[in-house]
């Protein structure tokens, strides 16, 4: 079954189309990556399909569901990360995860039970009853993909997960990643600017430029699609999109970065 997909989705602003006739299935259990230069229409996507923001035309359904007329249905089935932190700082871990379960309406009785599964998953059993602002920005990412499992969601969306976290604690995320897959069968959906995350975690990856997919398929065919067997992802991407990687963005993006960055310490 294919857990997302979309028919000739589009989202225009004013004279601006942003996203144009994308058309995407992804599998379920799937951990697909989206990358694309900035301005590619990869953060209007996600909006798109996580309800937030209405398409000018075409379809989307998550789970089965269209993301328009059944959006709070939708909502129930998903989880999402975004890049910015979402967490509480000023509450512990487990008071932001018994929060989520109220939010999610998780039975009462079973709360208990998961909250201390979602702790024992991210590693934060001890660190359970700390203030989050105390906590390490791996630690802080973990906590965020706890809280967005809580309720079993069938497809997890992840912008930019590791974006400001140091190498090790990026491979935690990854570990992190890889389990919500093999322990639940969740179908994962995710943006990233490091080539080598979409190589090391994704099954597939369609790459946009402009509000198109122009070029779709596992990291080892794409790499192979350039004509040289020792090609990387990164050469990948400048040949598809005709940019170098770069990660810098406008003001507002950099902006958006270096706060993202600074919280997580």
């Amino acid at each position: 079954m294919d857990m997302i997909e979309t028919s000739s989705l589009t989202r225009c602003f004013d004279a601006v189309t942003a996203v144009q006739d994308l058309n995407l299935r992804v599998g379920a259990g799937e951990i697909f990556g989206l990358l694309g230069p900035n301005g590619a229409g990869k953060t209007t996507v996600i909006k798109m399909l996580t309800t937030l923001l209405p398409p000018t035309s075409g379809q989307a359904k998550v789970a089965g569901l269209d993301v328009v007329h059944r959006a709070a249905w939708v909502r129930a089935e998903i989880g999402y990360v975004p890049q910015l932190v979402s967490v509480d700082g000023t509450l512990t871990g487990y008071e932001n995860l018994l929060i989520f379960a109220n939010l999610y309406d998780v039975p009462r009785r079973e709360r208990p039970a998961r909250i201390a599964a979602a702790l024992e998953f991210a590693g934060l059993v001890d660190a359970a009853h700390r203030r989050v602002a105390s906590y390490s920005g791996g630690m802080m990412r973990r906590l965020e993909i706890a809280l967005a499992m809580l309720h079993r969601p069938r497809v997890l969306f992840l912008d930019e997960p590791t974006v400001g976290l140091d190498p090790v604690a990026r491979q935690t995320v990854w570990q992190d990643v890889r389990s919500l897959v093999q322990q639940y069968g969740m179908t994962i959906f995710l943006t990233t600017h490091f080539m080598e995350e979409a190589d090391i975690l994704c099954d597939r990856v369609a790459i946009m430029n402009l509000g198109h997919v122009v070029a779709l398929g596992r990291p080892q065919e794409l790499k192979a699609s350039v004509g040289h067997p020792d090609a990387t992802l990164d050469e990948v991407f400048a040949h598809y999109t005709g940019h170098e990687l770069d990660s810098g963005g406008n003001y507002r993006e950099i902006l958006r970065s270096r706060r993202t960055i600074a919280r997580l310490g």
